[in-house]
C-alpha cells in the first residue's frame, strides 16, 4: 500500500469516527472516564404505568445500538493506531498483506478474507 492509499484510508477512519461519535452523541452521553465509553440516556415518557413500560422497552432496544456503535468506535481507532505504527492493513493472523480492495469495504479490517473464512469454519 502507498502513502497516498493509506492517506485515504486513515481519511476515511477519520470520517466514520466522526459519524459513529455523531451517532452515539444523539442516543447517550459521553462518559468522561474512558475515551470509547458512552452511557446511554433514559427515556423519560412520564410516570403512568404504559409509559414506565415503553420506557424500559426503549432503553433494552437502545443498548445494543449503543454497544455496538463503541465496538465500531474502537475497531476504527485500533485501525488509526495501526496506521501510526505502520502495521495497518496487515493480517493479525498470518502476516500477509489485507489486500485493498477488502480494506476500502471494511477500513477496520484486521484479517485477510481467507484467516476470516477459516475462523468463522
Amino acid at each position: 500500500m502507498n502513502k497516498k492509499e493509506l492517506l485515504q484510508i486513515k481519511e476515511q477512519l477519520e470520517k466514520q469516527k466522526k459519524e459513529i461519535n455523531h451517532q452515539l452523541l444523539e442516543l447517550a452521553e459521553k462518559d468522561p472516564r474512558g475515551q470509547n465509553n458512552y452511557e446511554a440516556r433514559f427515556p423519560q415518557f412520564g410516570q403512568a404505568e404504559d409509559e414506565n413500560i415503553d420506557e424500559v422497552e426503549d432503553f433494552s432496544n437502545l443498548l445494543p445500538v449503543k454497544i455496538g456503535l463503541e465496538e465500531s468506535l474502537a475497531e476504527i481507532d485500533e485501525a488509526l493506531k495501526k496506521t501510526e505504527k505502520g502495521n495497518y492493513g496487515i493480517c493479525e493472523n498470518c502476516g500477509k498483506e489485507i489486500p485493498l480492495k477488502r480494506l476500502g469495504v471494511a477500513s477496520s479490517a484486521r484479517l485477510c478474507l481467507n484467516c476470516e473464512k477459516k475462523l468463522k469454519e
